[in-house]
């Protein structure tokens, strides 16, 4: 595809820098590392789990939510923008004996029925689409009236946004889309989901993330496999490099809950649970 191309169709330009963005690195070997924070998130008692509940995990990755709600017998799908995540999520529902459709595609523009879904989840993904309007139309559009919206976006207080202010300070953030952290926001997103959905409750809540190396070695960890990363650490020469990577460290260390070759970090993000109206 040639740059005049991309040039001429700016939306497509930045649905296509989305894809390359996720599907670079490995994200799937960084999702391993929040599967306990999914265990409890599908957990929680509110979400109506349970023989034929038509579930969607939204910007699903690797299927860390659809594999809990195919165990509680919902019928369930996955979507996300990455062919390789959508190629490992079916490979991971295959393994475990479940029946998933997982299916590549963006969160702007599903495709799915009006209605056709009793329950839609995403864990720190429908917060990355760039454009939050067209989310919320389409949450709105396949959640059946009546139904409910589960998601989980981290906050700007939190480490997460800790992670965005010290890249920021390295790469200047793009200005064609809105932040990922307004997500986290009760008051945005009070904005945005208003006149869909009544009955709208927010939880700050805090997912543990552990990796078995020492901070300096997280930092490698998530330049290899996190997209994110990758692509910030690939667009700076060898000394900014360097000096991104000890900022990085740095916050590793500061957050770092274990001693010894662990890192262990509380990061918070908010729990956000609505009915479609």
């Amino acid at each position: 595809m040639s740059t005049t191309f991309f040039n001429a169709n700016p939306e497509l330009n930045l649905r296509a820098r989305c894809k390359a963005l996720w599907e670079a690195g490995d994200f799937g070997v960084v999702a391993r590392h929040n599967e306990p924070a999914a265990a409890e998130f599908m957990a929680r008692p509110h979400l109506p789990l349970g023989p034929g509940v038509r579930v969607l995990d939204l910007a699903c990755g690797t299927g860390n939510l659809a594999i809990h709600a195919a165990r509680a017998g919902c019928v369930t799908s996955g979507l996300d923008l990455a062919a390789n995540l959508v190629a490992q999520a079916r490979a991971r529902a295959q393994a475990q004996g479940l029946t998933i459709e997982f299916t590549e595609g963006d969160a702007e523009a599903l495709p799915y029925a009006n209605g056709a879904f009793d329950l839609i989840v995403s864990m720190y993904g429908v917060m990355f689409a760039p454009h939050p309007e067209k989310v919320v139309n389409e949450l709105a559009r396949v959640c059946r009236p009546g139904g409910m919206l589960a998601l989980a976006n981290w906050t700007a207080e939190g480490f997460i946004g800790e992670n965005f202010q010290v890249v920021g300070r390295h790469i200047q953030p793009r200005s064609d889309a809105p932040s990922p952290l307004l997500w986290g926001d009760e008051a945005v997103v009070r904005a945005r989901l208003a006149g869909c959905v009544s009955d709208l409750q927010f939880n700050r809540r805090i997912a543990r993330l552990r990796y078995p190396f020492a901070p300096a070695q997280t930092v490698d960890f998530f330049r290899q496999f996190y997209g994110p990363t990758l692509r910030a650490f690939a667009s700076l020469d060898t000394a900014a490099q360097g000096r991104l990577h000890r900022d990085l460290e740095d916050m590793f260390h500061r957050n770092n809950r274990a001693t010894g070759n662990v890192t262990e970090i509380d990061a918070e993000y908010l729990e956000v649970v609505a009915i479609r109206c």
